[in-house]
């Protein structure tokens, strides 16, 4: 007859503890991730007041009012009793009329971020006065949303581009 070779129910328990410390060890926590992802945001938003005024002025002579780090700022316009938030807003110049820039700025972009911003621009332009620049800045533009803004006129930028 053959012998039977298997753990015993103790035996069992040890490896078992022993696995669990060892995934809570190594284990990202939700709150880690989510750290992570709004700390990749804010250097995404913080690399497009740097980047995207050169950018806009370089590729289109629009030359943004304020010092740098100031010219694209965090906006907040009340519509119909409804904040809407603007994460890239400034007001500068192009061949000497008025321009405001309307933008967002996000790590990774779709097609659905950039419908999501249109709706948004949807509410808030009717409020302006002048010519509006649309544009969205991130480190990743998926081709599904560079379509997406071809469509909608506004304008991709990613942080490999000068």
């Amino acid at each position: 007859m053959a012998e039977v070779v298997g753990l015993t129910a103790e035996m069992y328990r040890a490896v078992v503890t022993i696995v669990d410390e060892r995934v809570k060890e190594i284990r990202v926590t939700r709150e880690d991730f989510n750290a992570l992802k709004g700390a990749v945001q804010e250097l995404a938003q913080a690399q497009a007041r740097a980047m995207l005024p050169g950018y806009l002025e370089c590729r289109f002579g629009l030359v943004l009012e304020g010092m740098l780090g100031e010219k694209l700022n965090c906006q907040f316009f009340q519509i119909d009793g409804q904040e809407v938030r603007i994460n890239l807003y400034g007001d500068g110049k192009r061949n000497g009329q008025w321009v405001v820039v309307l933008g967002e700025a996000k790590s990774r972009i779709f097609r659905s971020d950039v419908e999501e911003f249109a709706e948004r621009l949807a509410l808030v332009e009717p409020a302006l006065k002048g010519e509006v620049v649309r544009v969205m800045f991130g480190y990743f533009i998926h081709p599904s949303a560079e379509v997406a803004a071809r469509e909608r006129d506004i304008l991709v930028v990613a942080s490999y581009q000068r």
